[in-house]
């Protein structure tokens, strides 16, 4: 079987882009529409999680506000400086500029007047200015009883044009 020349040079785009382990004749038939049945599975059809591990977001949360820092995998990827504060609410820590794991909570009863300022400038500064948000937590747009928070406003980004890269 020969394959279609557009499929195998064409460039990588949202219908031909190969999934990750996919093996590329395989691919290949998928796309062209052949029957399922006839075709022999392969145990490489499906990546295993850490194949995955590189290309999976990396998020955080300060404020209650969820911003993917995946653009910064040098700060808050695996084995980096700051790969504590990730995957959490770790408000309290950005406040104190502690990576202390007692400190990495969203609770900030008990800052000093100096530690709110400084995470109110590295929330606008760092986190609003260079990370898009991707999300809020349940703490900020729920009330304790788990009634919708009305008081609850998205916070804005303007200067951000996210565009579907695929």
């Amino acid at each position: 079987m020969t394959l279609p020349r557009q499929v195998a040079s064409s460039p990588r785009t949202r219908l031909n882009r190969r999934p990750l382990g996919l093996d590329p004749l395989l691919f290949a038939q998928l796309a062209m529409g052949e029957d399922l049945t006839k075709l022999q599975w392969k145990s490489q059809l499906f990546p295993s999680s850490s194949q995955l591990l590189p290309y999976q977001p990396i998020y955080l949360a300060v404020k209650g506000v969820v911003f993917d820092v995946t653009s910064g995998k040098e700060f808050y990827g695996r084995g980096a400086p700051y790969n504590a504060l990730t995957g959490k609410d770790s408000t309290r820590g950005v406040a104190k500029m502690s990576l202390d794991p007692a400190d990495l909570t969203h609770d900030t009863t008990g800052l000093t007047a100096k530690e709110l300022e400084a995470l109110d400038e590295v929330f606008t500064k760092v986190y609003k200015a260079k990370y898009p948000i991707v999300g809020y937590t349940a703490r900020r747009i729920l009330n304790e009883d788990g009634s919708p928070n009305l008081d609850f406003k998205p916070e804005d980004q303007p200067h951000f044009d996210i565009k579907d890269e695929f």
